[in-house]
């Protein structure tokens, strides 16, 4: 355990701020986690007491959270970011850099309990990279350098808060701004058009404007506010899904990064649409840096009476937001998985209907959108359905922000209206040697070189805002390796399709990508992705398979190349396994062995 004060005086000074109710749970164990390297069995004990919650309940919510532990991690809790990005910039050559320079293995802490070094999932700085985390703050640019600078202050045990600041830095990125990041809008005019048009004029506004969910799924943001507005309830709620792990994303870092107003306008414009007194902006852990400047901000509106009681003075406009901090689960960014997190449970997705509309936070109405969605509202607001229709294209009305990495010349953030063709995109960005496009990231499309006229929008081709570049150096199997390896880690394990379907293909991608595959492997994956769409309880799910799916079908070269002469030879080489232990008997490995039947 790190060398800080007893849990129990911590536990005191936590309370002052999280409170006593159930659904803190995650809050107390995040905030833990950091303070002591993991969750000590005294801390467990002090949360079944206060919270009025079994142990075994408690010990759950650790397992599910992959930056919750219930084993000290380290003085510097290390993880790399294992983005495909990430290692298309070298990350896993720096991480075994630093594993030499430490004397550390991945996953185990060292023997002296100082430093632990470890992967986790995309880090959201992709623009940015390679990434990593230390003890929940994010480090960019690694290079040789940065690793061995970061060896030596480990090793010295400088405190992170002494390392150089430009470790640190986190850039905005913004390469084309357009309709929403052009707009001039000053502080509070969204809730006075609210004032001054009512509950019923603002939605009437969203409806003429088209505003779709700016997630990926597109459903109409007017019709969910207002089905949420009529459902009968004594309380309603607003949550805003920062949550953004979809790998390759990172536009919501960005916004609440420098739009945090707008975004936080829109809540409360929702609010004042819906009638409800509390919202939560659920931010994803891998953004521990942006907590403290959100709370400044969430505390100038209180000041400047844009929050809390009588917001601009109108007698029962009483709305405030809470800030909750995810602990590093992919599944979290769907809706109802969020709503449970949020509730400070396990993110299992919650079985539809009822949808959150009616039935989400507490068992009560709640809207969720994520942030682009309650920008978008907000302008809308200010300057009116026309001003937001008159871009975009066909079901597509407004502007797309999309987050653009992998090999390109300028990664970074683009603001385009609906309807730009990817060519312009990868033209834009310097991505012209482009052989492939990895769109909505990996739930999403890969887009070969003759589709590249295509377009972004909803009745074309939809994303949440990824747009990840390979060049024709890449090898497009590296890719569907790191995505299914992703995807087998971030299955809740609710579901037998999502948990044992998900591993099974990265089993076969990883047997084909070491030159093992055969025809049948391709056919097993083949059916086991359509059984997982057809069949998994959400949707992180259905849209696991889409990396192997869509590159059998549109890159089917890249597996072909890789396929050994046998029909048939099994994922596991069980003769194998077991030669270790024929040595230590001294048996005859050519005579004892088992045959393995397709």
């Amino acid at each position: 355990m790190n060398s800080v004060e007893p849990i129990s005086d911590f536990f005191a000074e936590l309370n002052t701020f999280v409170g006593d109710r159930p659904e803190q749970l995650l809050q107390y164990l995040y905030r833990i986690q950091y303070r002591y390297s993991f969750i000590p069995p005294q801390a467990v004990q002090l949360l079944a007491a206060r919270l009025g919650l079994p142990a075994s309940a408690i010990h759950g919510v650790i397992e599910f959270y992959s930056f919750l532990h219930d084993t000290a991690r380290g003085d510097f809790d290390i993880l790399f970011s294992d983005s495909i990005t990430d290692h298309m910039l070298g990350s896993r050559t720096l991480a075994h850099r630093l594993c030499e320079r430490l004397g550390v293995r991945f996953g185990e802490p060292r023997g002296d309990g100082r430093v632990s070094v470890d992967l986790t999932s995309c880090t959201g700085m992709c623009d940015q990279g390679p990434a990593m985390l230390v003890n929940g703050w994010t480090v960019t640019r690694l290079d040789e350098a940065r690793i061995e600078e970061i060896a030596r202050l480990i090793e010295t045990t400088t405190p992170t808060d002494e390392w150089p600041a430009e470790f640190f830095a986190v850039e905005d990125n913004i390469r084309r701004r357009d309709l929403l990041l052009t707009s001039a809008t000053s502080i509070g005019s969204a809730l006075q058009a609210l004032l001054n048009k009512g509950g019923q004029g603002i939605l009437d506004e969203l409806d003429r404007s088209g505003l779709r969910g700016r997630g990926g799924a597109g459903y109409k943001t007017a019709n969910k506010w207002r089905f949420c507005r009529e459902a009968e309830a004594q309380q309603r709620y607003v949550v805003c899904n920062a949550d953004e792990g979809e790998p390759g994303t990172f536009k919501d870092r960005v916004l609440l990064n420098s739009y945090a107003d707008d975004v936080f306008e829109g809540m409360t414009l929702c609010a004042g649409v819906i009638g409800a007194s509390q919202g939560y902006l659920y931010l994803r852990g891998e953004y521990r840096y942006l907590l403290d400047p959100l709370q400044t901000a969430l505390e100038r509106r209180r000041q400047a009476g844009l929050l809390g009681h009588n917001i601009l003075g109108m007698d029962g406009f009483d709305f405030d937001i809470d800030i909750h901090m995810g602990a590093g689960a992919y599944i979290c960014g769907e809706e109802s998985s969020l709503i449970e997190s949020l509730e400070g449970k396990r993110g299992i997705p919650r079985k539809r209907p009822p949808f959150p509309v009616t039935s989400g936070f507490r068992l009560q109405p709640t809207v969720v959108n994520n942030v682009e969605t309650f920008l978008a509202a907000t302008e809308i607001a200010v300057h009116g359905a026309d001003w937001f229709t008159a871009v975009g294209s066909g079901q597509s009305t407004g502007s797309k922000l999309l987050s653009i990495s992998g090999d390109c010349a300028r990664p970074g953030m683009y603001e385009y209206p609906f309807g730009v063709s990817i060519r312009q995109i990868l033209q834009d960005c310097g991505g012209e040697d482009a052989q492939a496009v990895q769109v909505a990231g990996a739930a999403g499309s890969t887009v070969p070189q003759r589709d590249f006229d295509r377009s972004i929008a909803f009745e074309d081709i939809a994303t949440g805002g990824s747009f990840i570049v390979f060049n024709q150096a890449r090898e497009l199997l590296d890719m569907v390796q790191n995505f299914a390896r992703f995807f087998a880690h971030e299955s809740c394990g609710f579901c037998t399709p999502c948990r044992v379907g998900g591993t099974l293909l990265k089993d076969l991608v990883d047997k084909v990508h070491s030159g093992h595959g055969t025809e049948y492997d391709l056919q097993q994956m083949r059916e086991i992705g359509a059984l997982m769409r057809d069949t998994s309880h959400c949707g992180l799910g259905t849209t696991a398979p889409n990396p192997v799916l869509d590159t059998l079908d549109k890159f089917p070269a890249i597996y072909q190349s890789r396929l050994c002469d046998s029909g048939y030879e099994p994922a596991f080489d069980l003769d194998a396994a077991l030669q270790e232990a024929k040595q230590m008997r001294g048996q005859d490995q050519d005579t004892t062995h088992f045959e393995t039947e397709p």
